[in-house]
C-alpha cells in the first residue's frame, strides 16, 4: 500500500520543482557539506558523488511529502464539502451587515 492509499492516484501529480523538493534537496546538500567539514575534508570539493546522492534523496523525499500533503488537503476539502452538503442549515447565506452593526458602542473612560 505504501504511504498513500489507492484513492490518491486520482489526484494530479505535483510539479517536479516544488517547495518541499527544493528545501529538502538543499538540506541534503547542506548535510553532505557539513559532513565533509566535520571530517576535515574540503567541504565543497570532496565527495561530490555523496553531495549529489544526498540532493537526489532529499529531492525525491520532498516530492513524496508534497504528494502526501496534497492528498491530505484534498481529503480534508472533500470531507468539509460533504459536511456542508449534508448540513445546509448550519451555513446560512451571508447576511449584509454594516461595520457599525458589528462593532460595539464606544464609551470613553472618565
Amino acid at each position: 500500500m505504501g504511504l498513500l492509499p489507492v484513492e490518491a492516484k486520482v489526484l494530479p501529480p505535483p510539479g517536479i520543482v516544488n517547495r518541499n523538493s527544493v528545501w529538502l534537496g538543499f538540506i541534503g546538500w547542506t548535510t553532505a557539506v557539513l559532513q565533509n567539514g566535520l571530517l576535515r575534508r574540503p567541504p565543497l570539493k570532496a565527495g561530490l558523488h555523496r553531495q549529489l546522492l544526498y540532493v537526489t534523496v532529499g529531492w525525491f523525499l520532498g516530492y513524496y511529502v508534497t504528494k502526501i500533503e496534497n492528498y491530505k488537503t484534498a481529503k480534508f476539502d472533500r470531507e468539509m464539502m460533504e459536511y456542508i452538503r449534508q448540513h445546509p442549515d448550519d451555513f446560512p447565506e451571508k447576511e449584509k451587515r454594516t461595520f457599525a452593526e458589528i462593532l460595539e458602542n464606544f464609551h470613553p473612560i472618565r
